[in-house]
C-alpha cells in the first residue's frame, strides 16, 4: 500500500481495503478448502489495474486485477475465475512450468516479490519501481500456461464449484463474454487471455461437465450480489474520475452502491458537503456497517478535519474490532488530538495491528510518530528501524536499530529484535557489496 489512510489505500500496483478484501476472501475460502489448500497458506492480492486479468505465482499467491472485479457481472463469474486459478495452484502448474525457463522466470518472480513486499509494507513508490523493472503485472508472459494446463484448471474449477454446492456456469459465462478474444492477435488480447489461452473446445468441455452438475442453476444470493456491487462502486469511486463516476451513477440512482460511489467521487472532487451528505444517508439506513463509518472518517481526515474523523473511525473499529487497517485509521485520528492519553491509545492500537501485519511499514512509521509524541525516543528509533527493514532499506534499518540499542535496556525484547535487524541487515549489505565488487572490471 502507498499510504494507509482510512478506507481505500491504494498504490500504483496493489490495493488495500478491508471491505473488498473481506468480500474476495469470503468468495475464495470455500474454493480453496475444496481444492485441498489451506486458506491461511494462500495469499490474495488486489492489483490496481483496470485491465482484465488474474494470475497465480509460486508461493501460492492469487492476484486479481481491479478490472476483473469491475467486469464481473455476478459473484459466480468471479468465483469461477478464482476457482480456475486455485486449480493452477492445486495442479502444480506453476512449479512445472518453471522447468522450461528457470532463469528468466525465477529472476522475474524474485524482483516482483521484492516489489510486492515494498508495496505491502507501505512504500508503493519503491515497490512500483522494482515491479516496473521486473515487468508489469498484466504482462507476465512467463506465467502463460499450456492449453493442457488451462483445460485441467477448468475441470478443477468445475469440481470445486460442485463441491461447494455452487454453479460452475459463471466461468462459462465469463469465457463466453470474451471468446472473441481467441481470434485477436496476442497484442490486442486482454492480459488474462494472453496468459490463459482460450478456445471453443475448452469452453465446450467445461460446459459438458457443468451441465451435469445438480447445482448448475444455483444463483448467487442477494447478499453476495450486493457485496459485489458495493465493492465495484467503491473501486469505481476511488479509481475512476469523478465525472465518469457521476455518469455511471447519476443522482437519479438512489441505490446504496450509487450513493457509495458518488460519496467517494464528491470527496475526490473536493466537494466535502455532498460527500458527507451521501455517506450520511447510507449511515442513516444502516448504522451497523463499519465501512460506511470508515469512509466518513477518511473523508474527514483527508479533508483536514482529523479531530472530526475520530468519532466515525472509532465507530468503524467498534463494529469491526479485529481489522488491522481500521486500527491504523483510528490511531491516525487519535494522533490529531495531540495529548498523551490519545497517543498511548494509538500506540496500543498500532502494536495490535502490527501483530497481524508485521511488515506494514506505514504502521511502523505511525508508531514511531506516536512514540515520539510521548517522549519514548528509544522506542521511536526502534519503530523507525522496523519501518526501514520492512521496505528493504537495510542501511537505514541497521543505523536506527543501533541508535535504538544505545538507549534501550540490554536484553529486553526490543533490544533483542534490534539485534536481529542489525545482524540480518549488515549481513545482507555485506553480501550485496561483495557482489558489486565482483562485477567491477
Amino acid at each position: 500500500m502507498v499510504l494507509i489512510t482510512h478506507t481505500l489505500a491504494f498504490s500504483q500496483s496493489l490495493l488495500r481495503d478491508t471491505e473488498i478484501e473481506e468480500t474476495m476472501i469470503d468468495y475464495t475460502k470455500p474454493i480453496l478448502l475444496a481444492a485441498g489448500l489451506s486458506p491461511s497458506s494462500v495469499d490474495l492480492y488486489l492489483v490496481n489495474d483496470p485491465s482484465l486479468n488474474a494470475f497465480v505465482t509460486r508461493g501460492q499467491n492469487i492476484f486479481l486485477h481491479s478490472g476483473i472485479i469491475l467486469q464481473s457481472d455476478t459473484p459466480n463469474q468471479l468465483k469461477g475465475v478464482i476457482a480456475h486459478e486455485a486449480g493452477h495452484i492445486a495442479g502444480g502448474h506453476i512449479v512445472r512450468s518453471d522447468y522450461g525457463n528457470r532463469s528468466a522466470y525465477g529472476a522475474m518472480l524474485i524482483a516482483a516479490g521484492i516489489g510486492i513486499a515494498a508495496i505491502l509494507a507501505g512504500e508503493a513508490e519503491a515497490g512500483a519501481m522494482v515491479l516496473g523493472g521486473s515487468q508489469q503485472f498484466g504482462q507476465l508472459e512467463a506465467l502463460a500456461y499450456s492449453r493442457t494446463n488451462e483445460s485441467a484448471a477448468d475441470q478443477y474449477a468445475a469440481q470445486y464449484m460442485e463441491a461447494t454446492k455452487q454453479s460452475g456456469q459463471g466461468l462459462i459465462d465469463f469465457f463466453d463474454r470474451f471468446r472473441a478474444q481467441e481470434v485477436l492477435s496476442n497484442a490486442r488480447r486482454y492480459p488474462y487471455f494472453r496468459g490463459h489461452p482460450l478456445s471453443s473446445d475448452r469452453i465446450d468441455a467445461l460446459r459438458e461437465v457443468v451441465d451435469e452438475s445438480e447445482y448448475t442453476d444455483v444463483k448467487d444470493t442477494e447478499e453476495e450480489q450486493y457485496r459485489l456491487e458495493m465493492a465495484k462502486a467503491k473501486l469505481r469511486g476511488f479509481l475512476e474520475g469523478p465525472q465518469v463516476v457521476f455518469s455511471k451513477y447519476p443522482p437519479t440512482d438512489q441505490s446504496q452502491p450509487a450513493r457509495y460511489a458518488r460519496s467517494v467521487a464528491h470527496f475526490k472532487a473536493a466537494d466535502l458537503k455532498n460527500a458527507l451528505k451521501e455517506i450520511d444517508s447510507l449511515i442513516l439506513e444502516n448504522n451497523k456497517n463499519p465501512y460506511f463509518f470508515e469512509l466518513k472518517a477518511q473523508i474527514l481526515y483527508e479533508s483536514g478535519q482529523g479531530q472530526a474523523s475520530l468519532k466515525p473511525a472509532r465507530k468503524a473499529l467498534e463494529l469491526k474490532p479485529n481489522a488491522p487497517l481500521l486500527k491504523l485509521a483510528l490511531a491516525q485520528s487519535l494522533l490529531e488530538e495531540s495529548d498523551d492519553s490519545s497517543a498511548f491509545e494509538a500506540i496500543k492500537l498500532l502494536k495490535s495491528a502490527l501483530n497481524t501485519e508485521r511488515e506494514n511499514s506505514y504502521a511502523w512509521y505511525t508508531l514511531s510518530r506516536a512514540y515520539g509524541e510521548v517522549g519514548m525516543k528509544a522506542e521511536a528509533k526502534y519503530a523507525t528501524a522496523e519501518q526501514a527493514y520492512a521496505i528493504g532499506d537495510l542501511a537505514r534499518a541497521s543505523s536506527f536499530a543501533k541508535r535504538a540499542q544505545t538507549d534501550l535496556e540490554r536484553g529486553n525484547p526490543l533490544w533483542r529484535r534490534a539485534s536481529d535487524i542489525i545482524v540480518v541487515s549488515d549481513a545482507q549489505l555485506a553480501k550485496k557489496n561483495s557482489r558489486n565488487r565482483g562485477r567491477k572490471p
